[in-house]
């Protein structure tokens, strides 16, 4: 019998920018989306897998042990098309605005960034801004202010570590001015390095149940009790940036300088989101640190419904309103051993459920609705982009359908559009 209430999908249909030639051994990730001042759209995406050799593209690159790229394409009508403009060898890219110019960045265990003049037609040779060492993030959003650009990139912090390990990841906030060339590294100011387990040194949450599971030693000593996964040290990753201008907000800082980092918490459970905050000094470079709550206690999480995947916030100019499009929990208390076949790893990473949210704050979020959601646990909707484009929500999906590996390694990128999203605030 079907809930008299039934909740109604805010954007279930959608249009396919890509599909793997071979979904058992190719695997479509990390879908980035921009909106130009003409209308067009801007879509990137990456792809990787043990058949990736096979697919026509670029040089690749080596990462996490795995042959990467990535491909950028546009759509002149809505979402409806989609035109393949160039390939790139990086990973982790997203697109976005400066100026007159067209960007996308990524890491190629370095940062790597390519401009393009003409709206994405044409695109000039990837430029390398660091040397000798190892990035990651995803493609999480980027703000505007003062005349900058503001974007967040992790360095992993170990020398010689190429894994992901989030405890050893440091959030870095990147300011460009957007007159600059951004494919010049003095362009650039990097914010100092704070990484999580320098955050956790000294202080223990055990009054707040984390980490949910065992931690996993690094070094691959067998220290988790059986029946359980266990999960790697407590970390922070695919960090989104926010600034706050309402002046009766706890953050508020009437100078301008501060721009808080809003995290996907590695911590074994649901619901919250790890946060730090990078203050410009009066010298120009910018600090790295914790917050401090009104009670002089340092902060570290906030509640955020879907904290513990990658998710996307967004400022909308016009209501003042954060917007949070995230993966959805159902069953994160439910055991691993009883999960259904077509989940994997431990309980709270459940991909298959696309939400958003909005809030005042970026602390009490509403619920505006779910976007998508399918019924197989390997099928996700996930890892997800947006953009504003006139009154619609515009939203690209890391997705899989029966065809796809796994709810990690799916087949399809996926653009969804929620029309009138404003409508939906209550």
């Amino acid at each position: 019998m079907q809930p008299v209430h039934r909740i109604q999908e805010l954007a279930p249909d959608y249009t396919v920018v890509y599909e793997s030639p071979d979904p058992g051994s190719v695997y479509a990730y990390s879908p980035g989306i921009a909106v130009l001042p003409s209308g067009r759209l801007v879509a990137t995406l990456d792809l990787s897998g043990p058949g990736i050799g096979t697919v026509p593209g670029p040089k690749r690159t080596i990462e996490w042990g795995k042959l990467w790229f990535g491909k950028v394409l546009t759509s002149d009508d809505g979402g409806r098309t989609w035109d393949h403009r160039t390939d790139f060898p990086f990973m982790h890219a997203r697109p976005f605005v400066a100026g007159d110019s067209l960007y996308v960045i990524g890491h190629c265990n370095d940062l790597v960034i390519m401009r393009s003049g003409d709206g994405g037609e044409t695109w000039g040779e990837p430029c390398f801004l660091t040397e000798g060492q190892v990035w990651h993030q995803s493609a999480c959003n980027v703000i505007y202010a003062k005349g900058n650009v503001y974007l967040v990139m992790e360095r992993i912090t170990l020398p010689g570590v190429k894994e992901l390990r989030t405890h050893l990841m440091a959030p870095v906030l990147m300011r460009g001015d957007v007159r600059s060339d951004l494919t010049k590294r003095d362009a650039w100011t990097f914010a100092s390095e704070l990484t999580m387990s320098e955050a956790l040194a000294g202080k223990e949450n055990d009054l707040f149940g984390v980490p949910f599971f065992h931690e996993k030693d690094p070094r691959g000593a067998a220290d988790v009790p059986p029946g359980q996964k266990g999960m790697y040290p407590r970390g922070w990753l695919e960090t989104n940036v926010v600034q706050f201008t309402d002046n009766r907000h706890f953050f508020y800082d009437p100078s301008g300088r501060t721009f808080h980092l809003w995290m996907r918490a590695n911590t074994g459970g649901t619901g919250y989101a790890a946060i730090a905050k990078a203050v410009e000094q009066e010298d120009g470079t910018i600090r790295t640190m914790l917050e401090t709550a009104p009670s002089g206690k340092t902060m570290l999480f906030v509640p955020c419904p879907g904290g513990q995947m990658k998710f996307y916030i967004l400022h909308d100019a016009v209501t003042g309103l954060y917007w949070l499009l995230s993966s959805q929990a159902t069953d994160s208390m439910t055991r691993p051993d009883r999960l259904p076949p077509d989940r994997g790893s431990n309980p709270n990473n459940e991909r298959h459920r696309l939400q958003l949210h909005f809030s005042r704050n970026c602390v009490d979020w509403c619920f505006a609705g779910l976007v998508a959601k399918t019924d197989s646990g390997k099928q996700a909707r996930h890892y997800a982009s947006m953009a504003i484009s006139g009154g619609d929500l515009v939203i690209l999906s890391r997705s899989g359908d029966e065809r796809a590996a796994s709810s990690h390694d799916g087949n399809l990128i996926t653009f969804h559009r929620i029309c009138n999203f404003r409508e939906l605030v209550y």
